[in-house]
């Protein structure tokens, strides 16, 4: 079974156990709205394939901390997209999700997805109990405060920030998550796997301020040139376009070297590669936005 698929099946069966019994039909239509379809997959998909990388000795815990950490995003993407932070009206090409059942059932789906993720991996605890800890511990680290993603939601609603923190928390700490809940569910030290979340995370996050000032919302499939419109700090404001290029480009690079010594390292720089591909804007499309 591919990567994908792997993580596709986690998801759809967690959410079957989140919609079970007699429940409140709209909030649990909710929950599968909110999670599929499920787009790049992407943080879930870090978190595998490090797991892999390390030697994936137990693919049932690998297979929930992936589909934990896919519902946290999810539930972020939810609550981001209320009136009283984003006003969203679209996601991943749809309407968002109290667009179409809400605004009371957005807030509950998104914290029933937070509170289903570790449900989860407490029922696969059995597999590896020592493991499975360590993965609630750093999901919760890099989900709530002082530096996960909700210290990330916060820092807006500051006079003063703190732009590296704000950047850590808001993209990185999933990223974080990725690489270290890959590491522990094979077995391997969290601490290693750091830098190259943080890499990652901070690649993403530039990539998203150069796609939310590049593209229009029909290629980004949610509303474009928020960070214009919400006064966020960005790197595009900070470097203008083509710094932002030059600074993702050494970020990437970056993240390659940050890689730990594992059997499958080789495979991991490779995929790193093959995002920095995906991220890097064309240069066509830089010279006709700059």
């Amino acid at each position: 079974m591919g990567l994908h698929a792997r993580i596709d099946t986690a998801v759809t069966r967690a959410i079957a156990r989140g919609r079970a019994g007699p429940a409140p039909a709209r909030l649990s239509e909710a929950l599968d709205y909110a999670c599929t379809p499920g787009g790049a997959r992407i943080r879930p998909t870090i978190l595998l394939s490090v797991a892999m990388a390390c030697g994936d000795d137990r693919p049932g815990l690998s297979d929930a901390a992936a589909a934990a950490l896919e519902l946290i995003h999810c539930a972020s993407l939810v609550h981001d997209d209320l009136p009283c932070f984003d006003d969203a009206a679209l996601r991943r090409g749809k309407p968002s999700v109290h667009r179409a059942y809400s605004q009371p059932l957005a807030v509950l789906a998104g914290d029933s997805l937070i509170v289903l993720a570790f449900d989860v991996l407490a029922r696969a605890s059995g597999d590896a109990p020592d493991r499975a800890i360590q993965l609630v511990s750093l999901l919760a680290r890099q989900t709530g405060m002082p530096h996960g993603i909700c210290a990330g939601q916060g820092w807006e609603s500051e006079d003063q920030i703190d732009l590296s923190a704000y950047h850590r928390s808001k993209t990185g700490a999933l990223f974080i998550a990725a690489t270290q809940m890959g590491a522990v569910a094979a077995g391997q030290e969290a601490e290693p796997w750091y830098e190259l979340g943080a890499r990652i995370g901070e690649a993403f996050q530039v990539a998203d301020d150069l796609r939310d000032a590049l593209y229009d919302e029909s290629a980004l499939g949610k509303p474009a040139g928020q960070d214009d419109l919400h006064g966020r700090p960005n790197a595009v404001t900070q470097l203008g376009v083509h710094g932002a290029v030059s600074r993702l480009k050494d970020i990437l690079s970056g993240a390659i070297a940050s890689i730990p010594a594992c059997p499958g390292e080789a495979q991991l720089a490779q995929m790193v590669t093959m995002y920095a591909d995906r991220l890097t804007p064309s240069a066509d499309i830089v010279r006709a936005r700059a």
